[in-house]
């Protein structure tokens, strides 16, 4: 579909519907946590499922590709106050779950002693079950089990159905699912385009724990800093660098972001091409799993970027068939580290950046990402999460050769009247000042998370102490002492019985074998959906 790009954004921010309607933003995050030990270490132990929850089918606490890998994930909200109260909530009742376990704040993993220490997530006995495991079985497999103890935050975005009908009728077009949709890549394409302010600003991995390097081959060239890091001067963000999760098959697929169409055939066309490096691990060795198929992905969940088009699935669909059925209901951004000075892992002002961010992306003209601009974006990425503190970097794409200062004052300057208007129609000021706290780190690296970061822990081992362990400790009281604010201990009882009673229901239903239903799953994942309006 080609979009129309009548009015500028500031001129579309004075239209009163498209003004009005931003006091309606929706948002959700998804935070991932692991489980450590009182010393330190991963934890061993099994997801506290009777306490908390079944992981298969609760919708709020779950886990991710380690079993110590906690997921929290907050429903749909419009104000920024109650998602960050609800992910605190979430945490609490969590926390009161894990007896002396600790939940660790920084995104690359603590202590691993032993490879064997990283258990993979367990679903339960059901064919749905099996095959999520299977999955992280066949990841570990692929990639090493190290890169599945890497966490993140995850923050999903939509604008609200004022907002859509307003902007059509501003730019002379028809508000559709087509529309849209069409727009949403849009935003994408432009995010793709500035992916590299996120780790800039809030990457907070600039180094990792050195008994990392001991179990996954890293094909960087990190350097060995005392206290048992390991990392680079400059970096921003090694959790978002290769580190050895690279997919070089994925990269040469060119799944493009300039309509939906053309995406959802590049992710089909990965889970159904073979990979002759994934071949060689097998699939089935006798009775064993060890991925579910040989191709250049298992399934579309495993291709890698820093944000995603989503709808939300219905049963047995898969992601590229939601989108195929009811178009992109909201955008997932996949590039924040853990904020390790947050007991939930992300602030307010990171989500107001977001927000300002995400609406920048969405309303410039976003022209169609070629091969050569994808590599561009992805190359800035790569620059500046390895040395995005560097003093002067210089990056380089189709705009020239700017440094960073001078790319991120431009953005701020766009970005100022979004900031003014959002506040406007909350009668505050909170936006722009966020962007007037963060103008701070454009003036000084140091100021970035990761430069803070990198002085903390450098100053917390001539000093003897562990800031990860100090925040765990730090965190898990202020969990325990604060009280709900909410939901209630009630809510928490019911949706931990309700999973426990689905998880058992799906598993009684279970019929037949697992080899025939993965081959149904598959035979189903290649029929294209039609629109549903």
């Amino acid at each position: 579909m080609q979009l129309h790009y009548g009015l500028a954004p500031d001129a579309l921010l004075e239209i009163p519907d498209i003004r009005d309607s931003l006091q309606f933003l929706q948002r959700g995050i998804e935070r991932e946590a692991l489980r450590i030990t009182p010393q330190g270490r991963l934890a061993t132990t099994l997801h506290p499922e009777q306490k908390l929850g079944a992981t298969l089918t609760h919708p709020h606490i779950t886990t991710d590709y380690a079993e110590a890998l906690l997921e929290f994930i907050t429903p749909v909200a419009r104000s920024v106050q109650e998602t960050l109260a609800q992910l605190r909530d979430l945490h609490r009742t969590t926390v009161q779950a894990l007896g002396d376990e600790l939940l660790w704040p920084l995104s690359m993993p603590c202590y691993v002693n032993e490879l064997t220490d990283i258990r993979i997530a367990q679903y339960g006995r059901s064919h749905i079950g099996q095959m999520k495991q299977v999955y992280r079985l066949g990841l570990t497999h692929r990639y090493g089990a190290m890169m599945q103890t890497i966490a993140g935050v995850h923050y999903n975005f939509s604008v609200p159905e004022a907002f859509w009908s307003a902007l059509a009728e501003a730019n002379g077009e028809v508000d559709s699912i087509e529309y849209r949709s069409a727009r949403y890549f849009a935003l994408i394409r432009n995010f793709k385009r500035l992916a590299w302010v996120i780790p800039y600003f809030f990457g907070a991995s600039p180094l990792l724990c050195q008994s990392f390097l001991k179990h996954a081959q890293a094909s960087l060239p990190l350097e060995k800093f005392q206290g048992g890091w390991a990392g680079l001067p400059y970096a921003t963000s090694l959790r978002m660098s290769d580190l050895g999760y690279t997919n070089r098959e994925q990269a040469d697929l060119g799944i493009t972001y300039d309509s939906l169409e053309e995406y959802v055939k590049g992710l089909r066309r990965a889970v159904f091409t073979p990979s002759a490096q994934f071949s060689e691990l097998g699939v089935k060795v006798g009775a064993e799993w060890k991925q579910l198929n040989s191709n250049i992905l298992q399934i579309e969940n495993e291709f890698y970027s820093p944000i995603r088009p989503k709808q939300i699935a219905r049963s047995g669909e898969t992601p590229s068939q939601a989108l195929e059925r009811g178009g992109v209901a909201y955008i997932e951004v996949r590039a924040l580290d853990i904020n390790p000075w947050s007991p939930e892992g992300i602030t307010e002002e990171q989500i107001r950046f977001l927000d300002m961010f995400l609406l920048h992306c969405l309303l410039e003209p976003s022209p169609e990402l070629d091969s050569e601009a994808q590599t561009d974006t992805e190359r800035l990425v790569n620059e500046v999460v390895l040395r995005g503190r560097q003093p002067d970097l210089m990056l380089t794409d189709s705009l020239g050769t700017l440094s960073v200062k001078e790319r991120l004052e431009t953005l701020f300057e766009a970005l100022q009247s979004i900031a003014a208007t959002l506040d406007g129609v909350r009668a505050e000021d909170a936006y722009q000042r966020t962007l007037n706290d963060l103008q701070k780190a454009i003036a000084d690296p140091e100021e970035t998370y990761s430069g803070k970061l990198f002085a903390l822990i450098q100053e917390a081992v001539k000093e003897g102490y562990h800031p990860g362990m100090r925040w765990a400790k730090e965190y898990r009281d202020y969990f325990l002492k604060t009280p709900l604010e909410v939901y209630s201990w009630q809510d928490f009882e019911q949706w931990r019985r309700a999973s426990l009673e689905r998880k058992s229901e799906i598993e009684q239903r279970t019929a037949g074998t697992f080899d025939d239903f993965l081959t149904d799953y598959f035979e189903q994942a290649k029929i294209k959906k039609m629109r549903t309006e």
